[in-house]
């Protein structure tokens, strides 16, 4: 580990970052509350939280679907002529949920409202990318993208626990209505900043492009986002099965808080530090060190040692998943990088969802500690994968060099 740090300040004085990366910053805080504020508005209508999850399950699954499509046209027509019409049929579907109506509706507008929201995390991302590849700054890179995991991070702690006060205020719909707001003020602002955007490779560039998000190296990188996935998935499942098991349900939020907060130390102190070791041992050395702080979960019953065992794992994953996109940005062209980290959001999403239902099995069938098993499983995963892609790094693979 170097002595030089990778100082967030310096990166953000780069000209034109600033302004992209806060108004991203607004955008994600809606994004992360988007779909629990269709819980709480369509649950406020219907009084069913049957149907408030149908719909949401909706949202959730377009999302995942249409999200690289979207980042798609972005790398064949630049954000700009993308960006603001996706942003007009998102405040279309909103406002359609809003309206009411049968269940029916109410679903296909859920599938609307997902299939049309902006991945702002992956634009911003492919911007870092455009910005810093090739000027000399190569090596600040990974303290963008822990600048981003940090992003995300804090919006994921903000935006569920607003959108809870708005909805146990008395104002369950104005949650979906702020939510809203944020993603499309946010996105348009985003967008606005044209000098930061990515350049729209030309038709030739784009023809042989695609080939490498079919390429060994990035299958291999959502195969992983896909297996971390079902480890957040599993996570969320098994502490709260452990807190109510225990009879203290009230102690779910404060694991939850633990590992949120060591995950942020852990992804600023990644981002500040400038590292010797290259992207592949880095990762392999993160998921070890992922799977090894699960493990005892599986194990413990006292809350002080599950405490500690969660921090652990909330420091490993903030660096997972910053190097998971410096490798993402080495492994394909940059006419098709929006498209690639829109992919790995994805997997993210579809891992998450599938764990959920599995981990809830576990947990039915052998309590909470079979459902960390789920997650010592999928940590166990992420390692399996890493390791060729490190031999595969070890070996000469460059930005410059063929896919491996």
């Amino acid at each position: 580990m170097s002595s030089t740090p990778a100082n967030y300040r310096t990166l953000l004085r780069t000209p034109g970052a600033a302004a992209f990366f806060l108004a991203g910053c607004v955008g994600r805080v809606g994004l992360a509350m988007t779909g629990l504020g269709i819980v709480w508005l369509v649950h406020a209508r219907t009084g069913s939280y049957a149907t408030a999850g149908l719909v949401t399950g909706c949202f959730a699954v377009t999302d995942a679907l249409a999200g690289p499509q979207i980042g798609r046209l972005v790398d064949r027509f630049g954000e700009r002529r993308v960006v603001p019409y996706a942003l007009g049929a998102h405040a279309a579907a909103v406002a359609l949920l809003f309206a009411g109506g049968p269940v029916p509706l109410a679903a296909t507008a859920g599938a609307l409202a997902g299939a049309t929201l902006p991945q702002i995390s992956a634009l911003s991302a492919a911007r870092w990318a455009a910005l810093l590849r090739g000027t000399g700054q190569d090596a600040a890179l990974p303290g963008a993208f822990a600048l981003e995991s940090l992003a995300n991070g804090l919006s994921f702690l903000i935006g569920p626990a607003l959108v809870s006060t708005l909805g146990a205020a008395g104002h369950p719909g104005l949650g979906s209505g702020v939510a809203a707001a944020l993603v499309i003020g946010g996105g348009l602002a985003f967008t606005l900043q044209r000098r930061t955007a990515p350049p729209v490779a030309d038709r030739g560039e784009r023809r042989h492009a695609g080939r490498a998000l079919r390429g060994p190296a990035f299958v291999g990188l959502v195969a992983s986002t896909l297996a971390l996935g079902v480890y957040f998935g599993a996570m969320q499942v098994s502490v709260s099965a452990y807190a109510v098991g225990r009879g203290t349900p009230d102690l779910a939020p404060v694991l939850y808080a633990v590992s949120n907060c060591t995950s942020l130390v852990g992804g600023w102190v990644y981002g500040v530090r400038r590292w010797r070791s290259g992207p592949g041992r880095q990762r392999v050395v993160a998921a070890a060190g992922l799977l090894l702080a699960c493990v005892p979960l599986a194990l413990l019953d006292a809350p002080v040692p599950m405490g500690c065992a969660l921090a652990l794992t909330g420091l490993a994953v903030p660096p997972l998943l910053a190097v998971t996109s410096v490798l993402t940005e080495a492994a394909v062209p940059r006419a098709v990088l929006t498209q690639a980290f829109t992919w790995l959001g994805s997997a993210s999403a579809a891992g998450s969802a599938g764990a959920a239902a599995l981990a809830g099995r576990a947990v039915d069938a052998g309590g909470a500690h079979a459902g960390f098993l789920v997650a010592v499983g999928a940590a166990g995963g992420v390692v399996v994968l890493a390791v060729p892609a490190r031999l595969r790094v070890r070996g000469g693979w460059s930005r410059s060099s063929p896919r491996p």
